[in-house]
């Protein structure tokens, strides 16, 4: 698998970067699909397919994949729209949104303080992990008194930075790392692979 996952990366870096010039010259940002590219790799990284372009959650179980691209962005990247909120689905705006989702995946696509690119995921038990219930509990409350407009939850990831750390005003957590590669002059290197964070990865408060 790891070679097959490499070889995804390099895919998408070659992609990405085949238009980033005449994007820049032209004024317009690199047509590339952050969110498609990501749930492709969860897929080869999880052997859990996507749903093949039916309406629903991103995987065949039930879970969810954000993606956040730091290359050449001209914003601040964020992952969005975590938690479903401001809709009229009974699930909405309130914690058992995540009781039917085996697990949210988080990938971010980013740029080492050394000039390596570099892509890592982590993984979320969101039916069990109480850290992270806590923290959405939070949200909801804040929400629920008025004290938060946006139905927009926003998880700020560790752009160029290398901690698991993921910030937000309702809790600066500490993500189980699944996976991390990245890439020098001779092309991507896998730094971590550990598929059971999915069964045994736990978010911790800092």
């Amino acid at each position: 698998m790891s070679k097959r996952v490499l070889d995804f990366l390099e895919s998408h870096y070659r992609a990405f970067f085949a238009v980033v010039d005449l994007a820049t010259e032209t004024g317009h940002p690199v047509p590339v699909d952050t969110r498609g590219w990501s749930q492709i790799l969860v897929s080869i990284l999880t052997g859990i397919k996507g749903l093949e372009r039916k309406k629903g959650a991103d995987l065949q179980d039930g879970s969810d994949v954000k993606g956040a691209n730091t290359w050449g962005a001209i914003d601040t990247p964020r992952f969005n729209g975590v938690l479903k909120a401001g809709t009229k689905a009974s699930y909405s705006d309130n914690i058992s949104s995540l009781d039917t989702m085996p697990h949210l995946f988080f990938v971010l696509w980013d740029v080492k303080s050394t000039g390596e690119h570099r892509c890592r995921v982590w993984c979320v038990q969101t039916q069990i992990d109480q850290v992270f219930r806590a923290m959405c509990e939070e949200w909801y409350s804040m929400r629920a008194r008025g004290e938060i407009k946006s139905t927009n939850f926003q998880l700020h990831p560790p752009r160029g930075k290398d901690t698991n750390v993921i910030r937000n005003n309702c809790g600066n957590l500490r993500y189980p790392l699944l996976f991390e590669a990245h890439r020098n002059t001779t092309g991507w290197n896998l730094v971590a692979l550990d598929l059971n964070v999915m069964t045994s990865g736990f978010c911790e408060q800092i």
